[in-house]
């Protein structure tokens, strides 16, 4: 009986330990491929004297985003779902493009209480280093399905050479 105690204790352990890696390596993935795009919302002290629940929503959220590379162009994806396209603004600053705008919080109804609350909301501003410079006077930006897309072109259009060293 004693034996079997130990034993089912050893198994335990073991599952405890192996639930814990995958819990430990799921932060760090995020923590490492996310840092970025975990963004400060700020409320207006007009807003929370307004809407005074939003002093208990978060103010985290990701905007998780990718910058692609092509051969005439970055092309920058930034999701931003709840959004309308006139709240986002782009500023690009040689090889740094600014992001900022403004998720507005709409009440559907005031005699509700929420019981579930991961949406921030409120101003943003988030900053994306780019590969290289670009063209900033060609730059083109989109708005689709809650997906910001900024495209790029790369100043000169040639694309990199290997030299020899002799």
């Amino acid at each position: 009986m004693l034996d079997s105690l130990k034993e089912a204790g050893k198994h335990i352990s073991r599952e405890i330990s192996r639930t814990w890696e995958h819990l430990s390596e799921g932060w760090r993935e995020l923590l490492n491929r996310s840092n970025n795009a975990l963004t400060h919302f700020t409320h207006s002290k007009e807003e929370q004297t307004q809407t005074p629940a939003l002093a208990s929503f978060p103010c985290w959220s990701l905007l998780a985003g990718e910058v692609e590379e092509t051969e005439k162009e970055v092309v920058v994806r930034v999701e931003v779902p709840g959004m309308e396209k006139e709240d986002c603004r782009i500023t690009l600053d040689g090889n740094m493009l600014h992001l900022s705008g403004e998720k507005r919080f709409a009440h559907e109804t005031h005699d509700s209480s929420y019981h579930l609350m991961e949406r921030a909301y409120g101003a943003f501003q988030r900053s994306i280093p780019l590969p290289l410079n670009v063209d900033t006077d060609k730059a083109e930006a989109s708005y689709k399905n809650g997906v910001l897309t900024v495209r790029l072109p790369k100043i000169g259009g040639k694309p990199a050479k290997s030299i020899t060293v002799s």
